[in-house]
């Protein structure tokens, strides 16, 4: 028995898809912001671990000190930055490289496997608020270690079906809902090991699940890219939709789904589009998509604030975009972060991650087992400036759907 505590919350590399519209007022001149040497940002590779060759899943801490990551080879990752006379704060930052961090007894968090080809495996994790506990899972047992001694403190849920997504539910350490294999969400208390509720709605296996703790909902995508909205007082469905794009059905994908800091709109990721969708009504109200033969979308995520959109494609390119209009304010070109020799192969990021209290750094996790850290130049303060509105939409979330160029 665990028992948790606290009350928680093809390489497309040489096509330029993107071409960014004149804005309606002639008179105002806004040009987007490219980076294209490393000069022009502020970044940092972490330390490597040579055994890892893919990261698969990347967070922060909730403290902002330490960034954790899944491999591909199921072995968890803590890079931690220290409080000394060159970080006062011992917050992450590009100016100090961290520490890829062991505990004393040199343990690694090791997730258990199910194939012998593993690598292949959806990899997924889930950090507690309280930065204490990991939930993990690479295709086999989900494993939950206790953060400051990665020991592994319970294995649970053999496959099959596997683990493809976890997350903690916000009001209560000890509840866990999980996205499985098979399309099914378990509920479940990890306090008593029960599975309080098994909610169908999914025809293929689960990609995101994300909670509300203002509405009191949990909102799941699948690789069906179905989206379902449950309440967590009973665990019915109240609204399911099928992503659309220009009216017509999405192709099936993994699709992800992220909760605005407002707690009523939430972001949705597919290769082929990001949209910010309003929960209660399941509406999209803003959607943008790559042009002609653009690299695939290959992770987004929102800043700590809300206010920004960090998204990386599948040519390694990374683009800030402003959170209410799916503006693009900003795009990093690989030869800013990557050496010409890896740069000309196909390396690039496979999941970006948001620090939690910076609204300003993010960090890739990449297809080659590196980590790099982001952060604009000290004289800069920020990832370009936003191009003006277009049709006089003050700041807030339209009110209508439009195609982003």
């Amino acid at each position: 028995m665990v028992f948790l505590g606290g009350n928680q919350n093809g390489d497309a590399r040489n096509v330029r898809p993107w071409i960014t519209e004149e804005p309606n007022d002639k008179s105002t001149i806004w040009k987007l912001t490219e980076i294209s040497e490393s000069s022009q940002c502020r970044s940092l590779k972490l330390p490597e671990n040579l055994e890892v060759t893919k990261i698969s899943r990347l967070i922060y801490t909730n403290s902002g000190n330490a960034i954790l990551a899944l491999a591909s080879n199921a072995i968890n990752l803590l890079w931690k930055w220290q409080r000394n006379e060159h970080n006062s704060s011992g917050k992450a930052t590009t100016s100090v490289s961290p520490q890829l961090w062991l505990p004393s007894s040199g343990i690694l968090m090791i997730n258990d496997v199910h194939e012998p080809n593993h690598e292949e495996a959806v990899s997924c994790f889930d950090l507690s608020k309280n930065d204490w506990y990991l939930m993990s899972a690479s295709g086999g047992k989900i494993s939950l270690f206790n953060m400051m001694t990665f020991r592994t403190m319970i294995t649970f849920m053999p496959p099959p079906p596997a683990a493809t997504y976890v997350a903690f539910y916000p009001q209560d350490n000890n509840i866990i809902a999980i996205g499985m294999n098979d399309s099914t969400i378990q509920i479940c208390n990890v306090q008593v090991g029960e599975v309080r509720s098994k909610l169908r709605g999914h025809s293929k296996r689960i990609t995101g699940l994300a909670f509300s703790h203002v509405l009191n909902v949990l909102v799941s995508s699948g690789a069906d890219s179905q989206l379902c909205v449950w309440s967590t007082v009973g665990w019915e469905i109240q609204r399911a939709t099928s992503l659309q794009l220009c009216g017509r059905s999405i192709s099936q994908s993994d699709t992800r789904v992220q909760f605005h800091q407002d707690q009523t709109h939430f972001l949705v990721v597919h290769e082929a589009q990001i949209a910010i969708y309003e929960t209660t009504m399941l509406e999209c109200l803003k959607q943008w998509v790559p042009r002609g033969h653009a690299a695939p979308i290959s992770h987004v995520t929102f800043s700590c604030d809300s206010q920004l959109i960090y998204a990386s494609f599948l040519d390694a390119t990374v683009c800030v975009f402003t959170a209410g209009h799916l503006h693009m304010q900003c795009r990093i070109i690989p030869s800013a972060y990557l050496s010409p020799s890896i740069s000309s192969s196909n390396i690039h990021p496979i999941v970006v991650a948001a620090h939690p209290e910076d609204p300003n750094q993010f960090a890739l996790g990449m297809s080659d087992g590196g980590v790099h850290v982001f952060e604009p130049l000290e004289s800069e303060g920020k990832w370009g400036v936003p191009p003006p509105l277009e049709n006089g939409f003050a700041n807030g979330w339209p009110s209508a759907p439009s195609i982003g160029a």
